[in-house]
């Protein structure tokens, strides 16, 4: 972990699950963190969490919904009043929805389509002239292995995060030979509060399907490690948990007419 040292790490959607796990995993290392979320009173909980464990860090928060581009503008502004200059981002931010999308709900849709796209590629756009000068930076966008492929009654949320592992990769093309690494952390089933925001109502059940499929699951610790380890060695795509990096390179391989043909066949379990 050598590689983060020094470093000042901002982190959205930093309140829970994998957000809270990178900030616990990184507080030995990092010389500061900037915890952004909604919940501020949940950030405050951690960040006291944090500076107990590890006197020498200096622990930021910022309450702001980073799906709203003025919040974002006003966490910038803030940024450079403060002469903050991030070395590593975290897009963590973000959330899905599960169901027919003829019954989706367009507020929820719109809400995921600015979070998962739009306000990571808006803070990658604004903090990386900043991070270019220090020579040695760092992006990790989550993303999911749902971007591998269209997933019926999960569409808009797999589209997402399909273009957050092709902004990726091309990024860490476009970045490589200026210092800055750029990876995607695609993990399959983690146990966080995914699942519960993505179901709909009446559709409970969904949260106990996904989280029970022990092949796959990894937990929070094993995919924010994974990332990280990523990070140090420079690769521009990682897929948590052996099993799950074999079942997509597999599957990957396969016609996608077939491919079609299954999700289309299973697409009620999905």
């Amino acid at each position: 972990m050598k590689f983060y040292e020094g470093c000042t790490t901002l982190i959205t959607g930093a309140s829970a699950g994998l957000g809270a796990e990178f900030a616990r995993q990184l507080a030995p290392h990092v010389q500061a963190l900037v915890l952004v979320a909604r919940r501020v009173d949940r950030l405050e909980v951690l960040r006291d969490e944090l500076q107990g464990l590890h006197p020498q860090l200096t622990v930021y928060i910022y309450g702001a919904d980073v799906g709203n581009e003025d919040q974002r503008l006003g966490l910038a502004s803030w940024l450079d009043a403060g002469n903050l200059k991030v070395d590593f981002l975290i897009n963590n931010a973000g959330f899905g929805d599960r169901g027919a999308f003829e019954d989706s709900d367009w507020e929820k849709v719109r809400g995921m389509i600015d979070v998962n796209i739009t306000a990571l590629t808006h803070l990658i756009h604004v903090l990386l002239p900043s991070m270019t000068e220090g020579g040695r930076a760092a992006i990790l966008n989550v993303s999911s292995v749902a971007s591998f492929f269209p997933l019926p009654n999960m569409a808009v949320y797999g589209a997402t995060k399909a273009y957050v592992t092709s902004l990726s990769e091309a990024l860490a093309m476009e970045l490589r030979p200026r210092g800055i690494t750029v990876t995607a952390l695609c993990p399959g089933p983690v146990p966080t509060e995914f699942f519960t925001v993505a179901a709909r109502a009446g559709d409970e059940d969904s949260v106990a399907h996904y989280q029970s499929m022990p092949a796959f699951v990894v937990t929070a610790q094993q995919a924010v490690r994974a990332g990280l380890e990523a990070v140090i060695h420079d690769r521009a795509r990682v897929i948590p948990g052996p099993l799950l990096a074999i079942a997509v390179g597999v599957a990957l391989l396969v016609p996608f007419c077939l491919t079609r043909e299954i999700l289309r066949t299973f697409r009620s379990k999905l």
